[in-house]
């Protein structure tokens, strides 16, 4: 369901937008629900009530009437009965059977009728040709028993149908105004919402529309602003490090000069040698800095061949002599940011090398519609399980690295974490089946 919701831009259940449309639906709809119980209680109960009490006294008048008249006097008490309350009196010669309506109208009737006659009076049900239902009372008039009815239809009322035409009328009413209105005052925050997404996953939207009520506008204003400087201080970020990183190179390359000018390795080679491996070093981390510098800013996808770029990645890292499986997998194309991807699969199959206790590395990949996934597994040691998400912090290390030579800066998996994110990429650290650890590339 959400993911449904998320294809066509609509908000979750659990929104502010669907939090504010339920609470104000609920509380209007119980609010007519109310409405409507006073006005059934304080109106039409009383309404129903005074009429079927004037029918049932009609009712009763006429059976007392005809005990005593003649059968002509007996005809035009029928005629008057019909012609002026279209109603039928006719003498009860075969039995009916109850009535089985749940109008309350004919409720209070019985209830009435009872009242006049001083015990029970239950009300009889027919239906004529046309199959329209007829109400009948029996009233025993000396020894006979007068029948006396009507068609439902004169009753008119139909609190049923009346009471589901103002629930379902009043509902959408209370729906549709609601969604309109909630809509026009969450849409707003909800873009705020995406935005800030967006910007935790690295990727830069562009200014939201000012639009709303004026406390809104105030706070999309802010955030704009806010999205700006950030972005610059990133950008800016990028561009010192780039920056500092070349300027470093110069005097680094004058120490390399001045050493290799010096006579007999300054007297000491070995010294001389150390020096050179930490100037060395330290040309590597910058040339590494330029790099990151390069992969962050870089924001053109390109289509890239997966099992080619993949087996050209691992070609590299074999030059470090552990033996690395690339198991190849079907045809995949993905459009992506190469520089990024071959920086991610890179420090990970290094960390792999360097913490696989030189057994082999396995690289996989699966390719689908919905995502590339690409999977790097040694059958080194492992990562205890509470420093799985430590390890992707810059300069941590595990405890046993900490003893063993495999040197690099600690940054490696700091900067995996970094390029993945602002990809919106994900990147997992598994235990392996039988030992090991399998690092996890997910790209939607």
């Amino acid at each position: 369901m959400d993911e449904v919701l998320s294809t066509l831009h609509l908000p979750r259940p659990r929104t502010l937008f669907w939090k504010t449309l339920t609470t104000i639906v609920v509380i209007s709809i119980t609010f007519q629900l109310f409405t409507l119980i006073v006005l059934a209680y304080y109106l039409v109960i009383p309404l129903g009530q005074r009429a079927t009490d004037d029918l049932a006294a009609l009712m009763v008048h006429a059976a007392q009437r005809w005990e005593g008249l003649p059968p002509d006097g007996r005809r035009l008490l029928v005629d008057e009965l019909n012609s002026k309350h279209n109603l039928i009196a006719i003498e009860a010669d075969t039995p009916l059977p109850d009535s089985t309506s749940l109008l309350p109208y004919l409720y209070f009737l019985e209830r009435e009728l009872a009242r006049h006659l001083g015990g029970d009076a239950v009300l009889k049900m027919s239906r004529d040709e046309g199959d329209e239902e007829w109400i009948w009372a029996d009233i025993r008039a000396s020894d006979e028993t007068l029948r006396i009815g009507f068609p439902q239809g004169r009753i008119g009322v139909k609190p049923p149908i009346a009471l589901l035409i103002l629930l379902a009328t009043g509902f959408f009413i209370t729906f549709l105004t609601t969604v309109i209105l909630v809509w026009r005052q969450i849409a707003p925050v909800e873009r705020l919402s995406r935005a800030a997404r967006l910007i935790g996953t690295g990727r830069w939207p562009k200014p939201l529309l000012e639009e709303g009520p004026e406390e809104l506008k105030l706070l999309t204003r802010t955030f704009n602003q806010m999205s700006a400087q950030v972005k610059e201080l990133l950008d800016n970020r990028t561009t010192l490090l780039a920056g500092i990183s070349h300027d470093l190179r110069t005097p680094l390359t004058q120490v390399q000069l001045a050493l290799a000018m010096l006579p007999n390795d300054g007297g000491d080679p070995q010294l001389m040698a150390s020096i050179r491996d930490d100037l060395d070093a330290i040309n590597r981390l910058i040339g590494e800095s330029l790099k990151i510098g390069l992969e962050l800013s870089e924001k053109s996808d390109e289509l890239v061949d997966i099992g080619a770029m993949l087996e050209k990645i691992t070609r590299q890292a074999q030059r470090k002599g552990t033996e690395i499986r690339l198991v190849p997998g079907d045809s995949c194309q993905k459009r992506l940011q190469p520089l990024a991807f071959q920086r991610i699969v890179g420090n990970l199959l290094e960390n792999a090398v360097h913490y696989g206790d030189g057994k082999p590395v396995t690289v996989t990949y699966r390719c689908s519609d919905k995502d590339l996934s690409v999977q790097i597994m040694d059958r080194g040691s492992g990562i205890p399980a509470e420093q799985k998400e430590a390890v992707f912090n810059p300069f941590y290390r595990l405890e046993a690295s900490c003893i063993r030579p495999h040197g690099g800066s600690g940054l490696g998996l700091a900067i995996v974490r970094q390029l993945a994110t602002s990809n919106g990429w994900k990147v997992q650290l598994l235990d392996r089946d039988g030992g090991g650890t399998k690092a996890v590339l997910t790209i939607p």
